[in-house]
């Protein structure tokens, strides 16, 4: 396991089982989040994102966590491991809401710097509560067309991720 790519829906977990993973492996990892927004919320061009993300995509190794999907043939291209965080909507939506109100006025680790969580309810009904009617057929496809060499994981509990990193930590010990 030398490069990892993790998706899946806002709410899903992605920050959280990268920073897990980072520490079981010793890869370097990598959040997406801060390559689409500039401090104060602004978003970045998307031509500036793709690149940003390229430039982490060459690299030897990485968890890199989060959706791009312009870039998501290229990064399965370098990717050895994908992992694809597949929870309910009612999970999610509360997993977004405990954490914004845990973060409220802060900046997360895994966020752009100068970009404190707000409340943002366009953001929690559009992304998070539309992910299953705008985005997960799309990810479906790409879950479904994996090159065989790639070791794919479709978790879809907290018991799923718990078991994918006990595995996984077997193997690193």
């Amino acid at each position: 396991m030398k490069r990892v790519m993790i998706f899946g829906a806002s709410g899903s977990g992605k920050s959280t089982l990268a920073r897990d993973l980072g520490a079981i492996t010793g890869l370097p990892v990598v959040h997406i989040d801060p390559f689409y927004w500039k401090p104060g919320w602004v978003q970045r061009d998307k031509a500036e994102t793709t690149a940003l993300v390229r430039e982490v995509m060459a690299r030897d190794r990485w968890v890199f966590e989060g959706n791009h999907h312009a870039t998501f043939p290229e990064r399965i291209a370098r990717a050895d491991t994908v992992v694809f965080l597949d929870f309910p909507t009612g999970l999610r939506l509360w997993r977004v809401i405990r954490r914004t109100l845990r973060s409220l006025g802060r900046t997360r680790p895994d966020m752009g710097t100068g970009c404190p969580e707000r409340f943002d309810a366009e953001f929690l009904f559009k992304w998070v509560a539309g992910y299953r009617r705008r985005s997960y057929a799309r990810d479906l496809e790409v879950v479904n067309t994996l090159p065989e060499r790639i070791t794919y994981h479709h978790l879809k509990s907290a018991r799923d991720v718990r078991r994918f990193l006990d595995d996984t930590a077997k193997r690193y010990d």
